[in-house]
């Protein structure tokens, strides 16, 4: 298994991402893009010490770049994390 600090590499604070924990106890990561979902699973439990309930993915292509040539550069891919905590547990995001 990989480090968990190589797996998890920050949270996501959006307006989506705050309603998804105010009302379905959900919290959104940003995550390497190897990872699977049994590795964030186990890498969340372990960070702060909470149990997992589900994990959601995502993958994100990286945004072009367009510059006034015929090559263009690109933002980097990523993926996205959706975790469901069980009943009764939180996470401080302060």
């Amino acid at each position: 298994m990989k480090d968990i600090f190589q797996v998890i590499k920050n949270i996501q604070l959006s307006e989506k991402a705050t309603l998804l924990s105010e009302l379905n106890n959900e919290y959104v990561f940003k995550v390497d893009r190897r990872a699977n979902k049994l590795e964030i699973k186990q890498a969340v439990e372990k960070l702060f010490g909470k149990k997992v309930e589900d994990v959601r993915t995502c993958n994100y292509q990286g945004k072009k770049k367009r510059e006034r040539r015929a090559d263009f550069g690109r933002t980097a891919h990523w993926k996205k994390a959706i975790v469901k905590l069980k009943e009764g547990e939180t996470i401080d995001l302060v």
